[in-house]
């Protein structure tokens, strides 16, 4: 499973460290090349919302294991896509998969391990994550300069095959328990402080990814970095984000609140600071890897928030959890890229901080009610 994870952050997220060479061979802007995560961000919300109804009564193993093969298919395609249009078709297919697959992770954690050991599991899962950070964006920015991009998103089809066979040996079978309703979802929004807190963690995930969805570009024309500079810069970034997702225990048990307040001040200040700071590499690569530790331990902490607010409906928020944060991302991504487009890097980097610092402050709200 955290394997999965692994590979379905590094596909969901590749473009963004091939983002020009993408534009470039598929003839559009980068703010369109963008949309490919806004894209896998839409189709994860309506799957996510609906997969357990459309599943039915289907064993979560094969599910599971089907949303592989899915994971697969999309690396292909977009690999192989002659034009614009079938590169989204490939997106659309990763963000069915990333719906389906987290909406379940909370429950195929709890299927897989005894009770008091989900919370680690769920934490082993994030490791996917972080690690996919670490490795998944430097790797695919030299391997997009070594064999292009499209052999860099092919490499991604190896990777999910072996996931599948894995899990095919691996996963016990998983009979299905009684699907939640969507509108067991969405009455979790009656609650004030669970839409506060849902606003507060979609408000997060759009600030950070108008500005991170263009990191490569403007790292190329703004710091005029070489590729080899921008992979270690990404390295840094993830290797970043992998320390702070094994230090954020710490600062959650001393204070959840808190720190769920004080993760999108730092971006927001950090957004700001690259604006006039964007011609020094050195300068831009620390602020990176500081954005970096942040961002990638910060939904660890919003896990953490489900789990305290809705004990007893941990499943329905996660699902709900997902929805939310994936029509951030999309979003954001494509907020960010009009405002790339039409008038430069310096609004993107704007809007970014103004999102997260309005995060802050519904963190803030979420913890009075």
């Amino acid at each position: 499973m955290t394997l999965c994870v692994f590979a379905l952050i590094a596909s969901e997220f590749m473009p963004v460290s091939l983002l020009t060479p993408i534009a470039a061979d598929l003839r559009v802007s980068e703010g369109w090349a963008g949309y490919g995560i806004a894209v896998s961000g839409a189709f994860a919300v309506l799957t996510s919302l609906s997969i357990s109804a459309l599943a039915g009564n289907m064993n979560r193993k094969t599910l599971l294991l089907g949303l592989t093969g899915l994971m697969a298919v999309s690396g292909a395609v977009v690999a192989l896509a002659p034009n614009y249009l079938i590169y989204m078709a490939g997106r659309a297919l990763i963000g069915i998969v990333i719906g389906g697959f987290w909406s379940m992770s909370a429950a195929t954690a709890m299927r897989l391990v005894p009770a008091a050991q989900v919370p680690r599991a769920l934490a082993i899962f994030n490791g996917g994550n972080a690690l996919a950070t670490v490795v998944a964006a430097p790797l695919g920015s030299y391997l997009g300069s070594v064999i292009g991009w499209r052999g860099a998103f092919l490499c991604l089809v190896p990777v999910a095959a072996i996931t599948l066979v894995w899990q095919w040996a691996s996963l016990p079978d998983m009979t299905a328990e009684r699907a939640t309703g969507s509108g067991n979802v969405f009455r979790l929004l009656e609650s004030r402080a669970v839409a506060l807190g849902m606003a507060a963690c979609g408000a997060f995930f759009m600030g950070q990814f108008a500005l991170f969805t263009y990191v490569r570009p403007f790292l190329e024309t703004v710091a005029h970095v070489d590729v080899s500079t921008l992979s270690l810069i990404l390295l840094g970034i993830g290797v970043a984000g992998f320390i702070g997702t094994a230090l954020i225990g710490t600062f959650l048990r001393r204070g959840l609140y808190r720190t769920l307040i004080a993760i999108p001040i730092l971006m927001a200040a950090i957004a700001l600071a690259l604006i006039p700071f964007g011609a020094s590499v050195g300068i831009v690569a620390a602020l990176l890897v500081v954005w970096g530790l942040l961002a990638t331990s910060a939904p660890v902490g919003w896990w953490s928030w489900i789990a305290q607010a809705l004990p007893k409906d941990a499943e329905a928020g996660g699902g709900l959890m997902v929805a939310v944060i994936q029509l951030a991302i999309a979003l954001g991504s494509t907020v960010g890229g009009v405002l790339f487009d039409s008038s430069g890097y310096q609004s993107t980097f704007v809007a970014s901080a103004s999102v997260l610092l309005l995060a802050a402050l519904l963190s803030l709200l979420t913890s009075r009610a």
